[in-house]
């Protein structure tokens, strides 16, 4: 606005002495230059001599000049007025533009964090597939069922191609409709798994490898009758001379190391052939053929018992040793404990007992050394034994209780760490944890089931 105004000046002195450029102005007639020149900023100056005010006051012209002067005078002020204006009006753009920041940021921010909702949705939707994936080979044992399972299979595919596509392009599809279509099949399959009997096993798969931690040897388990909100897991390093559990709240916090309490046993352990069930470790007591009951809830001896002439710190041991001769364990029968005696010849011997008081309520005698098992573990009243717990390991022997008869199998597993020190089947995810040589892994197991219909008795 001052530009302009420095330009109006130099106009306003050429149009006063432009008006009438053929009319010579006497002194007493009106006004007279007295000097001209220029300034350093290019602007003209001129020195003039005013007539007298009774000549100025008669004059017309210098009444036009006087008026115009105002005009000039009044264009000043109101540029003046329009300056202040337009800078409180810059200043109140200023202010918007920054306000228009900071609400572009804060979209950003609440897009980025709808992204990672999505994101983070639909990897809780990728890990309950995980859960329904390994459902599939076992289904697909039952011919009598073929077709349902063909359908149950698709749908499976559809929704892991739905999950794909999504995880290229999130928001493409309604998270909510998509995870009700999620549960009504694993309804259906939970459905169609509670009508299977006890089955056989055929196969076993994996492993996946949950975590490298520990020594050579340990334990680690979750609970098989744990309600679907408890997914806690236990932790017990090394096969001897400790008394520290560590408890994680979920898996993903046990991958993650984040520990959410910490046990102090009364009495130390041997072996790694321990097992939480209904909320409590049972542990073979250090040194003894003593099985402990410990309660995580109450942090007390609930019971022990000793196990009447099993061999034990190192007597009867796998074949690796470190102190298992007592293995504890559990499957959809209840709770068994597997060991040897100088009476069976050390071979293994297979017990059922209370879980409350730890009292034996029946006992088979096998004909396989306890010393050439590499481990075993127990499915619907089967015992299963591997030949070793080296690499090449397979399940070599399987003894029935329910019929008290025995089988050679072959049943290969892959031993990707070379050493097995524990291998426990759980029922409830029908699965075997196992410690591989300082890496915590799972194997899936494929059994062959009948399908209870309707129509049996």
């Amino acid at each position: 606005m001052r530009v302009l105004l420095s330009v109006l000046y130099p106009v306003l002195s050429l149009t006063i002495f432009g008006l009438y450029p053929s009319m010579t102005i006497g002194p007493k007639e009106g006004w007279q230059v007295y000097s001209s020149a220029q300034d350093a900023d290019g602007r003209c100056i001129c020195t003039v001599v005013a007539p007298e005010q009774s000549l100025c006051s008669r004059d017309a012209k210098s009444r036009q000049l006087r008026q115009l002067l105002e005009k000039v005078h009044n264009m000043s002020q109101s540029i003046e007025v329009l300056n202040l204006r337009t800078q409180r009006d810059f200043q109140y753009v200023m202010k918007m533009e920054n306000q228009m920041k900071g609400l572009r940021t804060k979209f950003r921010q609440i897009e980025d964090d709808r992204k990672s909702i999505i994101a983070r949705n639909f990897q809780e939707l990728n890990d309950k597939m995980d859960e329904l994936k390994p459902l599939i080979p076992v289904l697909e044992q039952y011919k009598m069922d073929a077709a349902v399972i063909s359908l149950f299979k698709e749908e499976i595919k559809n929704l892991s191609a739905v999950l794909t596509s999504i995880q290229e392009e999130l928001g493409a599809f309604d998270y909510d409709e998509l995870y009700q279509r999620v549960l009504r099949l694993d309804n259906r399959l939970r459905s169609c798994m509670g009508k299977l009997t006890c089955g056989k096993l055929m196969k076993i798969t994996g492993p996946v490898t949950i975590k490298t931690s520990g020594t050579r040897f340990g334990a680690w388990m979750t609970d098989p009758l744990a309600s679907p909100r408890n997914n806690r897991v236990w932790y017990m390093d090394s096969y001897t001379n400790s008394k520290i559990v560590r408890e994680y709240k979920t898996m993903d916090d046990f991958v993650a190391g984040v520990v959410s309490r910490t046990y102090s046993l009364p009495f130390k352990w041997e072996g790694t052939n321990h097992m939480v069930y209904n909320g409590s470790l049972y542990y073979n007591k250090y040194q003894s053929n003593i099985i402990v009951k410990y309660s995580f809830e109450t942090g007390s001896v609930l019971a022990q018992r000793a196990l009447e002439f099993a061999g034990f710190h190192n007597m009867y041991p796998y074949t690796w040793g470190g102190f298992s001769d007592i293995d504890v364990m559990a499957d959809e029968l209840g709770m068994w404990v597997v060991y040897a005696t100088n009476q069976n010849a050390g071979n293994v011997v297979v017990s059922q007992i209370d879980p409350d008081t730890l009292h034996v309520l029946k006992t088979w005698n096998t004909e396989y050394s306890k010393r050439n098992a590499g481990e075993s573990f127990m499915i619907c009243g089967t015992l299963y034994i591997t030949n070793s717990h080296l690499s090449g390991a397979k399940v070599y022997y399987a003894y029935s209780t329910k019929t008290s008869t025995y089988e050679y199998i072959d049943i290969p597993f892959h031993n990707q760490y070379f050493h097995i020190s524990m291998l426990d089947y759980n029922a409830k995810e029908r699965a075997l944890y196992a410690w591989n040589n300082g890496h915590q892994v799972i194997f899936n197991v494929t059994l062959f089931h009948v399908i209870k219909t309707d129509d049996d008795s």
